[in-house]
């Protein structure tokens, strides 16, 4: 029997396709994977190994599930707990259903039989002892099996990988290869390229690239050559072109992307000799050293006195110290021990929580799939993280001790007083799909809004797609057309029905501030974005600088993450900073001169959108109301006016003898005949939109002699597909999370850490958040977070006296569009003694809800030497 290529569910994996590409995702497909340990760790790596599409997941995890499993592990149940189930058994069946094509399984082999491992691509083993993780890790290598060694013990994680003598990785970015549009080649050595000036050459200096599509010097084609000398526009080639045909035009250089081969220690060799540490954050440069020696101390510590250091003792964590010491006299991992860091990891290594093993399960996910794939750069070899920062300032031994219940785990490393105020806290979470997928449940497991008075408010007014369901992990196949919020919080109140949430499906916008009013926003605690779209983003901060309200943001984008805290009267908002705006081909290169399929996808689109939805729109505005319409046209014979009725037409008469055809055409018709406006929809196969771009696009190309792309290639341009995956989703949150804390505790600025993230090389960078930047004057100081309040139903006059007393002229109010008062002016000054509340009804137009106490205003001040002074908006309280 013969068997094609695995075929693909494009419309599932669509988003990860967009990552990994059909080659990479066939690989993941033939891979099995071994995960040992199914705490929040385990389970948080097979969720994600799951969701990526792998052949089969075997989970090996006999210890019986536990109270404090539940802190982290979201797929232990109070049940399983009461029946003494092993770990796997609880977990696999709900592992299983989040993708029916994976195979999972528990496995019942011996761990550390060769015959077990053999099935395996890659074998991850968590929260495993040192001997246990030699033994497998030489079973491994034996066998040709990736390994990777994951801990997360309270807020300090580890991860180490060995995938072998010689792994060939094949990408080690997962960037798209770099191009430049030839416009000249000379004839020499070394040969200088110039490049059309539409866009900037990118490549680097030493690196490879070839030719194609080159005309007239066709021996370029296909010759691959180094760079040098690269500037804005061109580049030098070290290449001898004196003796080639002339240039006569065209032409595309790509770089080639060369595979790496890497060559990895084994985990024993490693230990003694761990070479250099992947960073994270630069404050603490000294840091991932110190935390070697904890890890492997913790070990010693374990062995010899059969487990881990009580939370809190101070004298157990003296105990772990001394036994680091030792280790250090052997091992010789620092110059000097940090006793306070180490203290620290004794008197909290206990606890297990969320947010640790959310982060570190996205990391190690991705470093599964690169075992399996040879795709993208691998974890070379060690990374160590903690988040100290996270914990209360004092850790004492009564505080962190365990009260009996499913939030053990973290009670042991941040206290019972962090429990009781987790629980208590008014949350709103924007938005239920992936981020806020993740969000739920590490809010589920760490008891967050589960006390009595808390709350979390999640809203979303999108409905599950099929698409959603590789990386939405709390939706399921029979949720497909149903509210995102509402199956969210369903599937969350699962995992802990204690959670008090409340599902909404309003979007956050100016529009419902009706639902989403002052008394809602006063009330809450803190907000968490889990948005896609910059405006959203860009509105919600402004609600939270407005109310002064902590927002925690996050993003993906494929392999990429970022993370911002905003914290009212400390650090900058979200809307300080923009990202330039995206790159767009002019409409002349759209139309006449394309040089690239993105060039023609866009081109197809904008043709689809005027055919089947632009030009039908017009149709029905003509038809609901002729009359209007044909007065319009009449109205205004511009070009774009003519062009609706017919192009090319700029007479008068014809305009009219058209519209009397219309008209007679309409008579014919019905009165309520219309036509059919159809938006373009990528993700529904079955209405060939995108069939009929992908074709249109490639007809356009093969004129213009530009490389043609398949049908899912064009999705993902014409449709504006973002790539989004499950591994950096998790890790995006936990990191959140462990700033969560941070609010809680009231910590300094120092303390927050702002992040940017690429699994895919992997990069971790991580800084103190920019602080707000304060304005003075005189005695006063402000900052983007104040808002002047004044009490009372003040008159403009009465306003002017209030700054002329602080030094300062209000020469101007206005409100929105409004002008309500300037003093350049004459017939405003009849306005002085009127009040603001007034004007700003009659003049302004503004309706002030009954609710509402306030109105603002924007008044603009200048000092006694008529320079402006920029200050903050002022709020009237009026009522």
């Amino acid at each position: 029997m013969t068997t094609g290529p695995m075929e693909i569910d494009e419309d599932l994996h669509s988003r990860q396709l967009a990552v990994y590409g059909r080659e990479t995702f066939r690989k993941l497909a033939g891979a099995r994977v071994l995960i040992v340990g199914a705490r929040g760790l385990g389970v948080e790596i097979a969720k994600n190994v799951v969701l990526a599409g792998v052949r089969g997941v075997g989970v090996a995890a006999r210890e019986e599930s536990r109270d404090a499993d539940l802190a982290a592990q979201f797929y232990i149940d109070d049940d399983a707990v009461k029946r003494g189930l092993a770990r796997a058994e609880a977990c696999a069946g709900k592992l299983q259903e989040l993708n029916p094509a994976v195979e999972v399984r528990v496995e019942t082999g011996n761990v550390l039989d060769r015959d077990t491992v053999a099935g395996y691509r890659a074998v991850v083993a968590c929260e495993q002892t040192e001997e246990t993780c030699k033994t497998l890790n030489e079973l491994c290598r034996a066998t040709g099996a990736a390994f990777i060694k994951a801990d997360v013990r309270g807020v300090f994680g580890s991860v180490f990988c060995d995938f072998g003598d010689a792994f060939d990785v094949v990408d080690v970015d997962g960037e798209e290869a770099l191009t430049s549009i030839v416009a000249s080649v000379s004839n020499d050595f070394p040969a200088l390229v110039t490049c059309i000036e539409d866009e900037r050459v990118e490549f680097q200096d030493g690196q490879r690239i070839t030719f194609s599509e080159v005309r007239g010097m066709t021996e370029l084609n296909g010759v691959t050559c180094v760079v040098k000398d690269v500037k804005k526009h061109s580049f030098k080639l070290d290449l001898d072109t004196t003796s080639f045909s002339q240039y006569v035009g065209g032409g595309i250089a790509t770089q080639v992307k060369e595979t790496k081969t890497l060559k990895f220690s084994s985990y024993a060799e490693a230990l003694e000799s761990p070479g250099d540490f992947l960073l994270s954050d630069f404050a603490k440069m000294e840091r991932s050293p110190q935390l070697h020696l904890a890890f492997g101390a913790l070990d010693a510590y374990v062995a010899k006195h059969g487990d881990e250091p009580i939370p809190g003792s101070e004298a157990d964590a003296e105990k772990f110290v001394a036994e680091a010491e030792a280790l250090n006299g052997r091992r010789k991992a620092v110059d000097e021990v940090d006793k306070d860091l180490l203290k620290t990891f004794a008197k909290t290594c206990r606890g297990y929580v969320s947010p640790m093993a959310a982060m570190f399960g996205g990391i190690v996910g991705q470093e599964v799939v690169k075992a399996c794939t040879g795709k993208f750069h691998p974890l070379f070899q060690w990374f160590y993280f903690d988040s100290v920062e996270s914990l209360p300032e004092e850790l004492t031994e009564e505080d962190l001790t365990p009260r009996g219940d499913r939030y053990d785990g973290q009670v042991m490393c941040f206290g019972r007083k962090m429990q009781d105020k987790l629980m208590s806290q008014k949350i709103f979470l924007v938005g239920a799909g992936a981020l806020g997928c993740e969000f739920l449940k590490n809010f589920a497991c760490m008891g967050l809004s589960c006390g009595s008075d808390g709350q979390i408010t999640v809203t979303d007014d999108d409905v599950i797609e099929k698409s959603n369901l590789s990386r939405q992990f709390l939706f399921r196949d029979w949720n497909i057309g149903q509210g995102k919020s509402v199956c969210a919080s369903n599937a969350a109140k699962v995992i802990n029905s204690g959670l008090n949430v409340k599902a909404l499906e309003n979007r956050v916008s100016p529009d419902t501030e009706d639902v989403f009013d002052d008394e809602f926003w006063q009330g809450l605690d803190i907000v968490v974005n889990a948005l896609d779209n910059v405006n959203a983003r860009l509105y919600v901060d402004s609600r939270c600088v407005y109310f002064q309200k902590p927002l925690l943001e996050s993003g993906t984008l494929g392999t990429k993450c970022n993370t911002q805290m905003v914290i009212p009267n400390m650090t900058e908002n979200y809307g300080a900073s923009r990202d330039p705006p995206e790159k767009s081909a002019p409409m002349c290169t759209l139309h006449s001169f394309p040089h690239n399929i993105d060039h023609c996808l866009t081109w197809a689109r904008s043709e689809f959108e005027g055919a089947f939805e632009k030009s039908p729109a017009e149709a029905n505005s003509y038809l609901s109301k002729p009359e209007e319409y044909a007065a319009g046209a009449l109205a205004n014979p511009d070009a774009s006016a003519r062009e609706n009725v017919e192009k090319g037409l700029d007479d008068e008469a014809i305009i009219k003898d058209l519209l009397a055809q219309l008209d007679a055409k309409r008579a014919s018709m019905g009165a309520d005949y219309r036509l059919n406006v159809i938006e373009f929809e990528k993700d529904d196969d079955t209405n060939f939109h995108m069939d009929a771009i992908a074709g249109l696009s490639n007809m356009r190309a093969r004129n213009y002699e530009i490389g043609e792309v398949d049908k899912l290639k064009a999705k993902f341009i014409a449709g504006r597909i973002i790539p989004a995956i499950a591994t950096t989703t998790a890790m995006a949150t936990g990191l959140v999370c462990l700033e969560l804390y941070k609010v809680l505790n009231g910590a300094k600025i120092e303390a927050y850490r702002n992040t940017f993230a690429n699994l895919a090389l992997p990069l971790f960078a991580m800084a103190e958040p920019i602080a707000a930047k304060h304005d003075k004057f005189k005695d006063l100081s402000w900052s983007m977070w104040d808002r002047w309040i004044l009490e009372g139903d003040l008159t403009v006059q009465e306003v002017i006296d209030h700054f002329e007393a602080k030094g300062l002229i209000a020469y101007s109010m206005s409100v929105g569009a409004s002008l309500v008062y300037n003093n350049i002016f004459p017939k405003h000054r009849e306005r002085l003694n009127q009040k603001l509340s007034e004007l700003v009804q009659t003049i302004a137009k503004m309706e002030i809800p009954a609710k509402r106490r306030h109105f603002d205003i924007v008044i603009a001040c200048e000092d006694d030497d008529g320079e402006d002074v920029d200050i903050p908006m002022v709020s009237i309280k009026f009522r």
